[in-house]
């Protein structure tokens, strides 16, 4: 029985400015409560610390679905593990290649101006392939860490399509 539907998700690595930025938005809110028990304006700067504050930790924690079905891929961004934005969208015709990242054959298909979209956990060693999506005369270059149950459903897909 052939599998149409596969899901998989991947944790983007937090970047390096993200433990001290936290560490400062705390001390942001934790300085605005004692300045919000002294004054009025204080409240005001305490709100505005403790909105920043979470839309901050709601963006410095980013995962990636992706969901492969019926030849299409779909991938989702979802920031804090509560909001969930559609990054990326595609149907089995508007596949160009789908290759290593460092693959020769993506030379070929390369052009100038040509958006790049990481959707990769940027850890190291992580097997990244690149997806050649063209569609009218956008042409975009999708880097996404799919695992082998997903990579062989796009090979069985796009057999022509699929470079090792």
């Amino acid at each position: 029985m052939e599998e149409n539907y596969i899901e998989w998700l991947v944790k983007r690595r937090d970047p390096v400015y993200a433990i001290p930025v936290k560490i400062i938005m705390v001390l942001v809110c934790a300085f605005s409560v004692l300045l919000a028990l002294q004054t009025v304006i204080g409240v005001v700067i305490l709100t505005a610390a403790g909105a920043a504050t979470y839309f901050i930790f709601l963006n410095l924690s980013v995962e990636y679905e992706y969901l492969f079905a019926e030849g299409g891929l779909r991938i989702d961004r979802i920031m804090g593990k509560a909001r969930r934005k559609k990054a990326f969208d595609c149907e089995k015709d508007d596949i160009q290649l789908i290759a290593p990242a460092d693959s020769y054959m993506l030379k070929d298909y390369s052009k100038q101006g040509m958006k790049i979209m990481d959707c990769t956990s940027g850890k190291q060693g992580g097997k990244v392939y690149a997806l050649m999506y063209q569609k009218g005369a956008d042409t975009m270059k999708v880097l996404i860490e799919p695992n082998e149950k997903m990579l062989g459903a796009m090979r069985r897909a796009f057999p022509r399509k699929f470079v090792l």
